[in-house]
């Protein structure tokens, strides 16, 4: 039960493809991010944007972009490649294609430890910053349940169990966070019920420097990683033959992609489908499963794309803001369908 599409040798990347795709994709995630600050209730025209990014004042528009908007297209940006990068790097581990955060648990074990401190009365207990606290939390809660997947991956030897046991595993968390939902506050319930429908809103700038710093430390190692990602994608055979010492690669894959996926669940929230489609897009846009090309792709893409997803959240039924999971996921189900009827991914 193994992917065609994720397990073959890694592709020959078209060099011109690059150099043509890149700036594209940098130039797309540009324009997303102008769009967003611009757009809202009060509509500020790009010229009126770089004035006030330039000359700063005390005026509502200066405060409403750099309190606001420019913050949640930075997070949106930002947790969007993260999603889509974490979600690469575990297609590569299970070399299977229909893997992801969301569809593994991941999102799911973030939910249940975040939902302990925001239900419980860790919150009055745990005196550091909140957004520090569920980033922990939802680590690890990724971690524990990303454990018991690979445990019972490594004694069964199926793709579709693996995927089983990862629906069960988001079922179980599910069902643990709804009695510590039935049992808690209503001022607490409406805290979390909020956080859960997945969004970028509220974003300040310590939790946008938290995203750069700590993300991007992980994302660097995991550029670091692409050679031996490379090599294990031809079998364990040839990576050991390569001198990688597979056994702790695998667990430094494992514990950069939860730690990718952990940190943007405790502050956005379960965001569905990023982390499962983007990977696949940058796949068929570069034509290659080179992972020197499709790290820097998959951040790119999977920030515009979630950039997009919650510009349409924020502005579809304005004022009213819709869950954005509930748009990734009308953008990510035809993709993933797309991918499944296609001939060459074989499950």
């Amino acid at each position: 039960m193994r992917a065609v599409a994720v397990a073959e040798p890694p592709a020959v990347h078209n060099g011109r493809a690059v150099k043509i795709f890149f700036p594209l994709l940098l130039l797309a995630c540009f324009g997303v991010a102008v769009l967003s600050i611009c757009t809202g209730s009060l509509g500020i025209t790009p010229a009126e944007v770089w004035n006030l990014l330039l000359h700063p004042d005390e005026t509502t528009a200066s405060m409403i972009v750099w309190k606001i908007r420019l913050p949640r297209a930075f997070a949106t940006l930002l947790g969007g490649g993260y999603l889509a990068v974490s979600g690469l790097l575990l297609q590569v581990y299970f070399r299977n294609p229909i893997v992801g955060p969301f569809i593994l648990g991941i999102s799911s074990g973030a939910t249940l430890m975040v939902s302990l401190v925001m239900l419980t009365t860790l919150t009055v207990q745990l005196h550091l910053m909140s957004s520090v606290t569920t980033t922990l939390a939802a680590i690890i809660g990724a971690y524990a349940v990303m454990s018991i997947v690979v445990f019972i991956s490594s004694r069964v030897r199926s793709g579709v169990t693996v995927l089983i046991v990862g629906l069960m595993m988001g079922y179980l968390c599910h069902s643990v966070t709804a009695v510590l939902t039935a049992l808690a506050e209503k001022e607490q319930i409406k805290g979390f019920v909020l956080w859960q429908l997945g969004s970028f809103s509220g974003f300040r700038w310590g939790e946008i420097g938290l995203l750069c710093i700590l993300g991007g430390a992980v994302l660097i190692l995991i550029y670091l990683m692409a050679k031996p990602l490379n090599a294990l994608l031809l079998g364990e055979e040839y990576a050991l033959s390569m001198g990688i010492p597979v056994r702790w690669f695998r667990v430094s894959l494992l514990l950069t992609s939860c730690a990718l996926a952990g940190m943007v669940t405790a502050m956005a929230g379960p965001v569905a489908f990023i982390g499962l489609a983007v990977p696949h897009m940058a796949r068929m846009i570069f034509s290659t499963s080179d992972n020197r090309i499709l790290i820097p792709a998959s951040m790119l893409l999977g920030g515009m794309v979630t950039a997009l997803c919650d510009l349409v959240a924020r502005s579809l039924m304005a004022p009213v803001e819709l869950p954005l999971s509930a748009i990734t996921a009308l953008f990510g189900a035809p993709v993933v369908i797309g991918l499944l009827m296609k001939k060459r991914v074989k499950l």
